[in-house]
C-alpha cells in the first residue's frame, strides 16, 4: 500500500500519526521564524571578528540586515571592509560605522586583509559571481571561516580549487576546517527542509519530474544606471578584479554589470537556477545531473548584454549505472515577461510538492478528491526574484555563526556549492556549444561535444 504525500512531516521531523484527520489536525502553524539553538561550547563568549569583502548590493540589502539580526547575541563584530574601488571602501566605511556605532578598517583588496588585519576570523564574500570561488580559497588558505555567496564558481577549475582547499583544511586543522557557508539560504528554510525530510523518507515516492521556473519583467534588472560612469580605472585594481579571466581592456560595465556579460557570470543559470537546482540534488542525493540540454538568447533586452535574457535547460538526474531510471528537470526563465512567476513543483504519481505555496496535494493524481495541506510558510513571493533579508536569509546567516561557534557543517556546505555549480557549468556548457554536456567524474570536468568546456 502506498503512502499518500498528505501524510506529513512536523517541523523537525515527521508527524507520527495513524490517521489523516490526526495529520491535518497537526499541521497549521506548525512553520514559525527559524529559532536557534542556545549555544554552549568552548570560548562561546569571545568576540568573533567579521570581515566583508566586497561592499555589494547584496551585501547591503540582505548579508548585512542579516548579520545585524545575530550578532549582539551571538557576540560577533564587523570590524573591516576591502573592496577594490575607492569610492565603494570609502562608501561603506561610513555607512557601516553609522549602522555599527564604531569604527571599521578598510582593505584595498581581499589579499591585503588578510596580510595586514590581524583580528579578523571570518568574512563575507560577496563579490562578483565569477571571483567567488577563488576568493574562498584565499580566504580558507588565511585560515577564516567564510559566508560565500552563491554561485561558488562558473568555471569548474574554480570550484574545484574551492573545493579541495576547504576540504585539506578538514584534514590539517585542529578546529575542524574551516565553516564554509554557501549562500543558498533555501537550505536555511523551514518549509524547504521539512520537504528535504518529506520527500527522502520516502512517503512522496519516486520523483518523476521537477518544474521550476523564475520569470520577470525587468529590462533593467543587472544594470546599474549611471553608476559605470562614475568608475574610473585609476580608482580600482581592474587586472586583480579580472582575476584569472583573460586580460582585456577596462570596462567599467562588466565590472559592475557583470551579470550581464560572459565570462564573469552566466546570468540567469548563475544567479536563478542555482538556487532552484540546489534543492533537487538536497531533496534526492544526486549531486549532478546525468545530462544536460539548454538553449536560450537575447530576444527583447538588446543593451549590450552578453547573457540570455531567455534561457531554458533540460537536466537528466538519476542512477549511472541504470538509465532506465531518473527523472528530468526543467527550469526555464525569462526576463522579458513574468507571467507564471516563480514556480518550483515536485511531482510523483503520488501527487505535487508546491515549495512556492508551500502546499503538498494529490495534484495530479488521477480519481482522487483533491486535497491540499500547508507544507510550510510561503517559500518566495511570487515573481519577486526577491534579493532581500527573509526569513531564510536572517536563518541562513545564523546558522552559519552558530557553526562558527560549534565547528560543526553549516546547512550548505562547500559540497552543496560545488554541486549547484556543476549543474549550471553543464548549463552553459551546453547553451554555448549547443551540445549536450555532461560532467566526468574523473577528470572533474564538464564536457560538451567530446571536449571540456573552459568556462572562459
Amino acid at each position: 500500500m502506498q503512502t499518500s504525500p498528505l501524510t506529513h512531516p512536523s517541523r523537525r521531523g515527521f508527524i507520527k500519526t495513524t490517521t489523516l484527520g490526526a495529520t491535518f489536525a497537526a499541521l497549521p502553524g506548525i512553520l514559525k521564524a527559524q529559532q536557534a539553538p542556545s549555544i554552549n561550547v568552548v570560548g562561546a563568549n569571545n568576540r568573533i571578528n567579521v570581515a566583508c569583502v566586497g561592499f555589494s548590493d547584496r551585501f547591503q540589502d540582505a548579508l548585512l540586515p542579516s548579520f545585524l539580526k545575530s550578532k549582539g547575541e551571538l557576540n560577533f563584530e564587523l570590524v573591516a571592509l576591502a573592496d577594490l574601488w575607492s569610492m565603494r571602501r570609502e562608501e561603506g566605511k561610513a555607512k557601516l560605522e553609522k549602522a555599527l556605532g564604531h569604527s571599521i578598517d578598510i582593505y584595498r583588496s581581499d589579499e591585503e586583509l588578510y596580510e595586514k588585519a590581524k583580528n579578523v576570523d571570518a568574512v563575507i564574500i560577496s563579490t562578483a559571481d565569477f571571483q567567488h570561488a577563488m576568493h574562498t580559497v584565499h580566504a580558507v588558505k588565511a585560515g577564516k571561516d567564510t559566508y560565500s555567496e552563491k554561485p561558488l564558481a562558473e568555471d569548474m577549475d574554480a570550484a574545484n580549487a574551492a573545493l579541495d582547499a576547504v576540504r585539506d583544511a578538514r584534514k590539517s586543522n585542529n578546529r575542524g576546517g574551516a565553516v564554509v557557508q554557501i549562500g543558498s539560504q533555501r537550505r536555511s528554510g523551514d518549509a524547504y527542509q521539512i520537504a528535504n525530510n518529506y520527500i527522502r523518507s520516502g512517503q512522496f515516492g519516486d520523483i518523476t519530474y521537477v518544474d521550476l521556473c523564475w520569470n520577470v519583467n525587468q529590462s533593467n534588472r543587472w544594470r546599474r544606471g549611471d553608476l559605470p560612469a562614475r568608475l574610473k580605472e585609476s580608482d580600482t585594481d581592474w587586472n586583480k578584479w579580472l582575476l584569472d579571466r583573460p586580460q582585456v581592456a577596462f570596462d567599467p560595465r562588466k565590472y559592475l554589470e557583470f551579470r550581464l556579460f560572459w565570462p564573469y557570470s552566466s546570468g540567469i543559470p548563475g544567479q536563478w537556477m542555482c538556487h532552484q537546482i540546489d534543492t533537487v540534488s538536497w531533496f534526492t542525493g544526486f549531486d549532478f545531473p546525468r545530462s544536460v540540454m539548454a538553449g536560450g538568447g537575447i530576444y527583447a533586452w538588446h543593451d549590450g548584454r552578453e547573457n540570455s535574457d531567455t534561457f531554458t535547460s533540460i537536466l537528466e538526474y538519476g542512477p549511472e549505472n541504470d538509465p532506465a531510471k531518473g527523472f528530468q528537470v526543467v527550469f526555464s526563465s525569462r526576463q522579458t515577461n513574468a507571467a507564471r512567476g516563480n514556480v518550483e513543483k515536485y511531482h510523483s504519481t503520488q501527487g505535487t510538492i508546491d515549495l512556492i505555496k508551500g502546499t503538498v496535494s494529490n495534484e495530479g493524481v488521477e480519481k482522487v478528491k483533491e486535497q491540499t495541506t500547508k507544507l510550510g510558510e510561503t517559500a518566495v513571493a511570487a515573481t519577486a526574484a526577491n534579493t532581500g533579508a527573509g526569513n531564510m536569509e536572517i536563518a541562513h546567516m545564523r546558522n552559519w555563526m552558530e557553526c562558527i561557534r560549534s565547528r560543526k557543517q553549516p546547512n550548505a556546505p562547500i559540497e552543496a556549492g560545488y554541486h549547484h555549480a556543476v549543474a549550471l557549468i553543464m548549463s552553459n556548457a551546453s547553451l554555448r556549444t549547443g551540445m549536450k554536456a555532461t560532467f566526468d567524474k574523473g577528470t572533474r570536468q564538464v564536457m560538451a561535444g567530446g571536449k571540456v568546456f573552459k568556462g572562459y
